[in-house]
């Protein structure tokens, strides 16, 4: 059985991990199939939006606590690092990424979540930093995208006492964009994936890249949005999408 599930439809591919009986924990089996699907999706010309979802109501519980025990000193986890090319292939990644949250997002669950560029939940999930209640700490950016998304003092709370947030309190602080009923909620994430869709994936990219590019401080970030803006003033998109909009018809994007 497949531990990573892709579906496609509609230029929006849906990864759903695929390991309940495990609430979706992140091993080194795991993350191989992740990183696999993850490159898949990013060389399908098809494709202009990813989605990560979990199975039967959870998202992913966190890191496989079994392959992390079995580290024995500093310099092994150094060196093996099982992790790191799944976290760097999502800060790279150019298309944009969605999570869709049902259940709990803990540990590298959230972190997880965190990597994506949008984040929408159900009312029934849960986010949590709980490393600490078993002598660890955040290892994937829980510390950093956490406290650039909703602030040091609930970030700090979250993370030195392991306690979760719910729904609600996640969107209610900007950790997430909207929250759905359980069963709205993936057929409203693919609906915003599909729009997007059809829109120019040149442009999602460079909307993406200068988004990011927010956290470099004002004056650089201006300079990359105004590199970006002029560079998208070269596409074919940009006219076809002005000539539709003077002319009032739907623009037909060829993301060229």
């Amino acid at each position: 059985m497949p531990l990573v599930v892709v579906e496609k439809t509609n230029r929006v591919s849906v990864l759903r991990l695929n390991r309940a009986e495990k609430k979706n924990a992140l091993s080194r089996a795991l993350f191989a199939e992740l990183n696999n699907a993850l490159d898949a999706a990013a060389a399908d010309d098809e494709v202009s939006v990813v989605v990560i979802t979990g199975a039967d109501g959870v998202f992913c519980a966190g890191a496989d606590i079994k392959d992390l025990a079995v580290l024995p000193d500093v310099a092994t986890a150094y060196m093996d690092d099982f992790t790191g090319q799944t976290w760097q292939r999502l800060i790279n990644y150019k298309k944009p990424l969605i999570a869709a949250v049902d259940g709990v997002a803990l540990g590298g669950g959230c972190e997880l979540a965190m990597a994506c560029d949008i984040i929408y939940a159900s009312a029934n999930a849960q986010f949590g930093q709980p490393e600490v209640l078993i002598g660890a700490m955040p290892g994937a950016g829980g510390t950093q995208r956490l406290t650039r998304a909703i602030g040091k003092s609930l970030a700090m709370e979250i993370c030195l006492s392991g306690r979760r947030i719910n729904a609600q309190e996640a969107l209610a602080a900007g950790l997430v964009s909207a929250v759905f009923a359980p069963e709205e909620l993936l057929p409203q994430t693919l609906a915003c994936a599909e729009k997007m869709g059809r829109l120019s994936l040149p442009i999602l990219c460079m909307i993406k890249e200068a988004v990011n590019g927010a956290h470099a401080g004002l004056a650089d970030g201006l300079r990359l949005e105004r590199r970006l803006f002029q560079a998208g003033l070269a596409l074919q998109d940009r006219k076809e999408g002005m000539d539709a909009f003077i002319n009032k018809r739907a623009a037909e994007f060829k993301n060229k």
